[in-house]
């Protein structure tokens, strides 16, 4: 679990902290404004404000099974401190961005991204297909159309219901489970436009190469069922096995993940999100 240190005693306390803690900054002159950024940008899971007791250990509630472990260690250090005595400082968990660790208020962000993607790579995919073999392609390939018109023609109805639905999900969330939508709408809205035209042109590829409906559907499906699994949609991306991570880097719906959670929880800028808005992009 990357964790954080910082405050006076911050050296001190980092020698305290072992597996299932790693300590990856120690910062005696930090304080706990320092820790919420890391917290807020995803450099760090846990940070630790030290030089008072008892010691907060602050949490990134969006990273949900990495939390649930912090707190069953952070149990086990409050065992070993009450039999020793007290000599080992109390330290005092607080979960930020998702204090009541709800499942629906990791998820909902995330389904937003797994909606785009549905639309934007099986069903273009299938409607292009289908008009191929429909005979309509060829009878606008007559027509006094540039072949870029033709294309956006193409994939505006999807664009536009793509991002009805993006609404209605977004909406819904909100309503029924509570979500809270903390950030910046432009932000979030750049990002899953980026996030959309990507999937978009992954399902015109898959279109081109595809002589039928069924052809384009199995490839489809090899597009999308990886992103499920890898995106750390439902498994945090950090807690996979090395030799399969680095799939999770290659693949659009990771980085939309980390800014839908970002925004909509951690009301992160658009400054901190660059690196997914750019690979997007």
């Amino acid at each position: 679990i990357p964790t954080i240190v910082v405050g006076p005693q911050a050296a001190e306390a980092a020698a305290r902290f072992h597996a299932p803690f790693d300590v990856i900054e120690v910062d005696p002159a930090g304080s706990r404004m320092t820790v919420e950024s890391r917290l807020r940008d995803g450099k760090a899971v846990v940070g630790i404000v030290t030089g008072r007791s008892p010691m907060p250990a602050l949490m990134d509630g969006t990273q949900l099974f990495a939390v649930q472990a912090a707190k069953g260690a952070f149990a086990r250090m409050a065992q070993a401190g009450v039999a020793s005595g007290g000599k080992i400082p109390a330290i005092a968990p607080e979960v930020l961005y998702n204090p009541d660790l709800k499942t629906s208020w990791i998820m909902i962000p995330g389904l937003t991204g797994l909606i785009l993607l549905f639309i934007g790579t099986l069903i273009t995919s299938l409607g292009i297909v289908r008009e191929r073999q429909a005979g309509t392609i060829e009878q606008l390939a007559v027509m006094p159309f540039r072949p870029w018109d033709v294309i956006f023609g193409k994939i505006l109805p999807y664009l536009l219901l793509a991002s009805l639905d993006l609404i209605a999900i977004v909406l819904l969330g909100m309503g029924l489970f509570g979500v809270p939508f903390v950030g910046s709408v432009a932000t979030f809205g750049i990002g899953a436009l980026l996030f959309l035209l990507v999937t978009l042109g992954m399902g015109v590829l898959i279109s081109t190469v595809s002589q039928n409906q069924g052809q384009a559907i199995q490839l489809a499906i090899m597009f999308v069922v990886p992103q499920i699994l890898l995106s750390g949609l439902i498994f945090p991306v950090g807690a996979m096995a090395s030799g399969i991570r680095w799939i999770a880097y290659v693949l659009p719906l990771t980085y939309f993940v980390d800014i839908s959670r970002g925004v909509m929880l951690k009301a992160e800028p658009i400054t901190g999100l660059w690196v997914p808005l750019v690979v997007l992009l």
